[in-house]
């Protein structure tokens, strides 16, 4: 006689440490989702749930959301040091990439932001800053941003940029982008 309880639709097996690399992904691609629906107030149990794992996986990758935009700001500093690794890459190419960013990140940015002196925020920092301080010296030899550009200029350009979509409305930000581009290109533009 065939059973009448009803098997579980998708049992999940446990795979103890061998999905910690799976799971850690999966948070940080749920985080990127949840986060860009709802703002910084959605709730962090969103992110467990839509990865797909449990409340104990989230708080053991990320005890808290800073950890988890830590976590989202350094996928993006390591796809800026890939982008910008070949030589042709331009100050220029940066900022269109940290718009691309910026435009699916714009929680963490504010959650990054509010506390720049923690530790795990300030190593971020530093990716980025040397990521920039090569651009800047590659467009300054090729003539393609004055020699009154440093280091600093680039970095708080990007962080006005990122600042500023996070603070628009979503139909606003290409325009946003736009405006701060052009008025960037004048400021960086050999004298």
């Amino acid at each position: 006689m065939p059973s009448t309880a009803s098997p579980r639709a998708n049992p999940r097996q446990n795979r103890g440490p061998a999905a910690a690399a799976d799971n850690r992904r999966a948070l940080i691609a749920a985080a990127r989702e949840v986060y860009a629906e709802g703002g910084l107030g959605a709730p962090f149990s969103a992110v467990a749930k839509r990865a797909g794992v449990g409340q104990g996986s989230l708080y053991r990758h990320f005890p808290d959301r800073t950890a988890l935009a830590v976590a989202v700001f350094e996928d993006n500093v390591r796809d800026l040091e890939e982008y910008t690794a070949d030589g042709e890459r331009t100050i220029d190419d940066l900022l269109d990439r940290v718009v691309d960013q910026a435009v699916v990140s714009t929680a963490f940015i504010e959650l990054i932001t509010a506390d720049l002196t923690d530790a795990r925020v300030a190593a971020m920092g530093v990716r980025f800053y040397d990521l920039v301080d090569r651009l800047v010296a590659r467009d300054r030899a090729a003539g393609r941003v004055g020699a009154h550009i440093e280091t600093e200029d680039v970095t708080l350009a990007t962080g006005m940029l990122a600042t500023e979509l996070a603070r628009a409305e979503p139909g606003q930000r290409p325009a946003v982008a736009r405006r701060a581009r052009a008025l960037f290109a004048a400021a960086f533009a050999p004298r």
